[in-house]
């Protein structure tokens, strides 16, 4: 019960999120695929910039329709328990994050840092946490594993 109710507590932040971005999502992927596009197009510079690759041209509104759906789907599949749940919020997270939270664009001096910085972190902390929930979630699944195997004691 103690389980559920963390889990239910940590997917609320991706759950809340989500919800609100589709019922804002509109014809035009609605706020957050405005917000998206400059963040998206600095975020491409900087790859380009430093590894010489073009990234192909992508959708906003697609971009946001596949957040709220990993959001969504993988909220709802954590709270009940499963690691695939996991692995979609840590798909998400990781692409996102970089995007999102582009603190590597200012200077140390901006206060702009200082607040993306913070929030970056806090985004590789949910990392740390949905890693360590699908470690766990390993952990028991190998440690039963063992457990099944062991010989029992014939009786005579």
């Amino acid at each position: 019960m103690i389980s559920f109710v963390g889990r239910a507590l940590f997917v609320s932040v991706f759950l809340l999120s989500a919800w609100q971005e589709f019922n804002e999502f509109g014809d035009n992927g609605g706020r957050a695929a405005k917000s998206l596009r400059p963040k998206f197009n600095a975020f491409v510079s900087h790859v380009t910039t430093h590894t010489g690759q073009q990234l192909p041209p992508v959708d906003m509104k697609l971009l946001v329709a596949a957040a709220i759906a990993l959001k969504g789907i993988g909220g709802l599949l954590f709270v009940s328990g499963s690691s695939l749940g996991a692995y979609l919020l840590l798909l998400h997270q990781a692409v996102a994050t970089p995007i999102l939270y582009d603190f590597y664009n200012y200077d140390v001096e901006r206060k702009e840092f200082s607040q993306l910085f913070s929030k970056f972190t806090q985004s590789v902390a949910l990392v740390g946490a949905l890693l360590f929930f699908i470690g766990m979630k390993n952990s028991r699944r190998h440690g039963r594993q063992l457990r099944k195997k062991a010989p029992k004691a014939k009786a005579n």
